[in-house]
């Protein structure tokens, strides 16, 4: 499969995607003001241990606490593989004690009120192996799938593996030689030596080791012959890749080019576009059929609809063919965003068990190439795909996007029904406690139109009531679930500020909708303020020049001047 790296660098980030065949399938982005800190490897101190949830908490230099569950507490024993841990129940009261000082690495980044994952069973990626230096283990990526190749590398892994330690050769090490092995296991030994040094001899908590930055760690981990060709768009990064490549493997040196487009480099690639698509709720297949993502705190739930799609034979065959385009825009879709943790697919339902074991082998074919560890665990009696997917940073939506300020994060506001009934019970206590006679509301202008009433019959009915003058001004800007009161005192004073037009004034404005009284009319705004626009109605959309002829409390009726239609947009 042709795969492409391309790599868009400025004074604010660094962006890097990975294309298959022309499309984006991993981004990965970096910002000085936002360092990652997975992989690093600090001297940490155990803040405090909580026996009923079998955790610490550890303090190694952050701004929040570090977490540290009893699994990755354990330091593996002599000759047991990291992780398994299954043999040895132990309790985290008897691993840790508060005060304690320890080696660990993160593994997962601190994200929202949650501090970074640890582990105490360190792992050191080189080119082509990864060191592990806690645990007595050799084994070979599983991305290497020739039977042969496997054997040969296990046997160098064997030759080569320090006592007391653990290698595993990575993907890019397959079909190098024995010397090439030789030579990263002694850059490896020579890290671990200095990380223990400076453990003996610093304070605690201290960071020990700095992961590589996002190029180098793109040139260690993806850049290998598979790769046929690395684009980066600045000629200092171009020079950083070749020197790095001297070291690590020359031959490639001749894949990497420096772009010279005048568009900019993701957008000549439809990096940008994709990643937009990214971002959105919904993406729409190829077929019509569509896919709908939505993230909770526990999992993902991604939901696929035929959509657009009727297909032209029978019903079983148009949902075959938009569940299999589904699930593989789904697994792209997953390494794009960057999906971790609880995956369920509610795919459509499909009557033939065949074309479920179709959709499952789709699934897992596509899954081969995510270089993340994830599980496809099959259909549950409901007919739901579940999967998982480890969890290691922060997916796409999270680094790029924020909750939004406006609805802060629910995705929804309260209709306008309720936000005008809110604020005139709000209004009713106000007022009662009101000496001035008269006060000016500004609230959002779709608000405002529900607060006033048809013909303005609940303003009235509320003036009546409470005995003060009300006077509102609607506002496109204002939050469409807040409002606030401009002034209040004599009822002429605050009526000169309630009406931004005169009779006489001419006004250019934009007739945004039928009068919904009588269509022949438009309905305009002059900073909020309702404008009837008398034969308007012919004029939705466009901005024409009108004169006020009348005002009343809260609107104001105008005619259109002329022909009335002008080039110019408001």
């Amino acid at each position: 499969m042709p795969k492409k790296i391309i790599i868009n660098c400025d004074n604010r980030q660094t962006r890097v995607a990975v294309l298959e065949e022309g499309r984006p399938v991993e981004i990965y982005l970096e910002r000085p003001v936002h360092l990652r800190v997975v992989g690093n490897i600090y001297k940490g101190v155990v803040a405090n241990v909580l026996p009923g949830m079998q955790a610490a908490f550890v303090d190694i230099g952050l701004e929040r606490n570090a977490f540290l569950y009893v699994d990755e507490a354990v330091v593996p024993a002599a000759g047991e593989i990291a992780g398994d841990t299954s043999r040895r129940a132990k309790a985290i009261e008897r691993l840790l004690r508060p005060g304690e000082e320890i080696m660990v690495q993160v593994v997962k980044e601190p994200f929202g009120n949650k501090g970074a994952r640890l582990t105490r069973q360190i792992t050191i990626p080189g080119r082509h192996l990864v060191l592990m230096p806690t645990a007595e283990y050799g084994g070979v990526s599983r991305r290497i799938e020739n039977t042969a190749e496997r054997e040969r590398l296990k046997q160098i892994m064997a030759t080569l593996r320090p006592e007391g330690m653990g290698l595993i050769a990575r993907t890019v090490g397959e079909g190098m030689e024995e010397e090439a092995f030789r030579q990263d296991l002694q850059f490896l030994l020579s890290l671990w030596e200095g990380i223990q040094s400076r453990f003996q001899q610093k304070q605690a908590p201290q960071r020990l080791y700095q992961d590589l930055d996002l190029i180098y760690r793109i040139i260690r981990d993806l850049f290998s012959e598979q790769i046929e060709q690395l684009l980066v768009d600045t000629r200092y990064e171009y020079e950083k890749i070749l020197e790095a490549l001297e070291y690590v493997d020359p031959s490639l040196k001749t894949s990497v080019s420096l772009y010279s487009g005048r568009e900019p480099i993701f957008d000549a690639f439809g990096v940008d576009a994709e990643i937009e698509r990214a971002l959105s709720r919904i993406v729409w297949l190829d077929c019509g059929g569509n896919l709908v993502f939505d993230h909770t705190e526990a999992l993902t739930v991604i939901d696929v609809n035929t959509g657009k799609y009727i297909g032209r034979t029978s019903l079983a065959d148009t949902i075959l063919k938009t569940n299999l385009e589904a699930a593989a825009e789904i697994m792209r879709q997953i390494r794009l965003r960057d999906i971790g943790g609880i995956i369920i697919i509610d795919f459509i339902d499909m009557e033939k068990e065949e074309h479920r074991r179709l959709i499952l082998e789709k699934m897992a074919k596509e899954l081969k190439d995510d270089r993340t560890k994830a599980h496809i665990l099959g259909l549950t009696g409901l007919g739901l795909v579940e999967m998982t997917r480890k969890k290691a940073r922060q997916g796409l939506g999270a680094v790029l996007q924020q909750p939004c300020p406006y609805c802060e994060g629910r995705g929804k506001v309260l209709s306008g029904d309720v936000v005008s009934a809110k604020i005139e019970a709000q209004l009713r206590h106000l007022l009662r406690n009101l000496d001035d006679e008269a006060v000016l509301l500004e609230m959002h202008q779709h608000v405002a139109g529900l607060f006033i009433g048809p013909g303005g019959a609940y303003l009235r009915k509320l003036e009546e009531e409470t005995g003060k003058s009300v006077f509102v001004r609607g506002s496109e800007t204002i939050h469409v679930e807040k409002y606030r009161v401009v002034t209040t005192g004599k009822t002429e004073a605050v009526a000169g500020l309630a009406f931004p037009v005169a009779v006489g004034e001419r006004h250019q404005v934009t007739v945004e909708e039928p009068h919904a009284g009588n269509p022949y009319d438009g309905v305009a705004r002059v900073s909020g303020f309702v404008l009837d626009v008398r034969g308007g109605g012919a004029y939705v959309g466009e901005c024409v020049t009108v004169e006020i002829t009348k005002v009343a409390k809260t609107f104001a009726r105008a005619k259109i001047i002329g022909d009335g239609y002008t080039n110019e947009s408001f």
